[in-house]
């Protein structure tokens, strides 16, 4: 078995997922990475893991690109506290992205804070955290740190790069850059740009935390952390998330532990029980410079302006992929206009697309949680494609 092979362990259709480590840069021949607002990075890690097993074609390649607050752990259990995946019911064998047909790669995104290079690590030329030091990314900035281990586990071109939320934009990023290298790509809940909106939830919670008071300009690594401006950060993001109708169904008015209201502002209503509960959740694994990056990356994404000089349409014109682009109902975060936006520009360009609007109540997080409907999409289109390219055919092609 080679060291980009998995296998199955108890516990798990996948097994045990071991997190590994990828670094590049440093004194290597490469060099520092670039970045595309002009600063570098002397050295950069990726944390990142991988399911199935890569063909001796290496031609069943499928990148999975997490959201937001995601991680390099998408799926079976992890050695160090046995939690599963948080795309557990999408990647394994027989599911939509199935690990006995595919190579499934995660990687945790440059800027995060599960194993890769990130605010909260070591800058090697002052040995401490480098803090506010740590120069701003972008989306096209994570994924060509992701080639980079693309071309380490080598894999000259992906069968298809996956993604939700953040990890469309990814996405996107991944089919307009680099055609020659993504035979299929599949945005899910995703847009090729924020609106005033989102950037606005964004900057709210990014106030959150600058405003807490152990902050301290970033500088709080070794001492005590700004938790409270990070679980509000945290709590807004999840009423994002959700929908009305979801929100409705889980909670409506009811009280939390209790027969009758407090008057006072402890948390009466179940609701805000369940926000507090999922702000403390996160400030344990979460660290606070690293959100202010990664929302910052993604309000910063614009694929028209980036790469079709203003023009959704040019931006795609560039992409050979063959897109299956979907959305869900509820999602007031990534609305379907947004990626009805995406086909269009797509079909402008007699580009290979295919778009579902799913009928899901559970807001943004749809895409997240169990939906036979998404697997099913998503199966149909990576077999498809896999046939494509291994009969030499259609988008399966190199350019």
């Amino acid at each position: 078995m080679s060291e980009y092979t998995e296998s199955g362990a108890a516990g798990s259709a996948v097994g045990q997922s071991p997190k590994r480590f990828f670094t590049f840069g440093g004194r290597a021949a490469c060099g520092p990475f670039s970045l595309e607002s002009g600063a570098s990075l002397a050295e950069v890690t990726l944390a990142y893991e991988t399911y199935g097993r890569l063909s001796e074609a290496r031609d069943n390649a499928v990148y999975v690109a997490h959201a937001l607050t995601g991680d390099s752990h998408a799926a079976g259990i992890s050695p160090e506290d046995q939690k599963p995946g948080w795309w557990e019911s999408m990647i394994g064998p027989g599911k939509g992205l199935d690990t006995d047909k595919y190579f499934v790669i995660c990687a945790n995104v440059l800027g995060g804070c599960m194993g890769s290079t990130g605010p909260g690590s070591t800058d090697p030329a002052t040995g401490k955290p480098y803090g506010l030091s740590f120069p701003l990314v972008t989306i096209g900035d994570m994924v060509r740190a992701q080639r980079r281990l693309v071309d380490h586990l080598g894999v000259d071109r992906l069968l298809a790069v996956v993604g939700g939320s953040m990890g469309g934009m990814q996405v996107l990023e991944w089919a307009v850059r680099y055609p020659d290298r993504v035979a299929a790509a599949v945005p899910l809940a995703t847009s090729a740009r924020h609106t005033a909106l989102h950037i606005a939830f964004h900057e709210v919670a990014r106030q959150a935390i600058l405003a807490d008071p152990d902050w301290n300009g970033g500088d709080y690594y070794g001492r005590a952390n700004p938790v409270h401006g990070l679980a509000v950060a945290r709590m807004i993001g999840h009423i994002t998330y959700l929908s009305d109708e979801a929100m409705r169904h889980k909670f409506g008015r009811k009280l939390q532990d209790k027969a009758e209201k407090s008057f006072s502002f402890d948390a009466d209503f179940q609701v805000e029980s369940y926000l507090r509960h999922q702000g403390q959740k996160f400030v344990d694994r979460f660290d606070a410079n690293s959100f202010l990056y990664i929302t910052r990356a993604a309000d910063y994404f614009d694929l028209a302006e980036i790469h079709g000089q203003g023009s959704l349409a040019g931006a795609m014109a560039k992409a050979a992929a063959d897109f299956l682009i979907v959305s869900f109902t509820s999602d007031w975060l990534y609305p379907t206009y947004q990626s009805k936006e995406l086909l269009k520009a797509l079909k402008k360009n007699g580009r290979e697309a295919s778009f579902a609007e799913i009928d899901a109540q559970w807001g943004h997080d749809a895409f997240l949680l169990p939906s036979p409907a998404l697997a099913e999409l998503i199966r149909g289109h990576l077999d498809k494609n896999l046939a494509r390219v291994r009969a030499g055919k259609g988008a399966g092609n190199a350019l």
